[in-house]
């Protein structure tokens, strides 16, 4: 046995049993005392350091960015999501301050930038020639299902409720909204942006790693 043995309910592992591996990627502390964290099972006793420089290695070509004017609760399954499908970057565009008990401490291991305007994150955008693809149920937008997204870009969402600012709108190369079937209006963004992320990584990626 070279894991910790853990027959409990709790996530993760105990401390390392026997001899404890050698390199600089692991973390003595978690090899003592166990690894508890929401990490997939190759990222086991990792120092966080470790684990954001071997996913800064494999990170995808799209962004994702939120508007964020009335302290939105779906920005932290925005982020929660950006990390599993391993986004560039999470961009939270108007209030700095946001939620972070929804995205389940990923965003230790994502990178998260913020933008106090939509101005500064176009010009933004713009200086890292990414095109803005607005994910929004709005009437123009064409159906998701039908495109493929370009494979370098940022994926703007919308505040809960009102959606894309009139200024996101206006910033958007291409808007793009998500079929829907039932009596709902909307989708909140936390959902709405794993299905676009979902479609990316169905056009762009290979599998992940084993």
């Amino acid at each position: 046995m070279t894991v910790g043995e853990d027959h409990s309910t709790e996530v993760g592992v105990g401390p390392w049993v026997g001899e404890p591996p050698v390199g600089e990627h692991y973390d003595p502390e978690l090899l003592a005392h166990g690894d508890r964290r929401n990490v997939v099972d190759r990222y086991r006793y990792w120092c966080r350091e470790a684990v954001i420089a071997d996913l800064d290695t494999r990170r995808h070509d799209f962004h994702v960015a939120i508007e964020n004017w009335q302290h939105d609760l779906n920005i932290g399954t925005v982020v929660r999501n950006a990390n599993a499908f391993l986004a560039a970057e999470v961009h939270i565009v108007g209030l700095r301050k946001w939620n972070r008990r929804g995205a389940m401490v990923t965003d230790r291991y994502q990178h998260v930038r913020h933008h106090p305007t939509i101005e500064e994150f176009v010009a933004w955008a713009a200086g890292a020639e990414l095109p803005v693809i607005g994910i929004d149920n709005l009437p123009g937008s064409r159906p998701m299902e039908t495109v493929t997204l370009p494979r370098r870009c940022v994926l703007l969402f919308g505040q809960e409720g009102p959606g894309l600012s009139d200024v996101a709108r206006s910033a958007c190369s291409q808007l793009f909204s998500i079929a829907q079937y039932g009596s709902t209006r909307s989708i909140n963004a936390g959902v709405a942006s794993g299905i676009a992320m979902h479609a990316w990584i169905r056009a762009h990626a290979g599998p992940p790693p084993a």
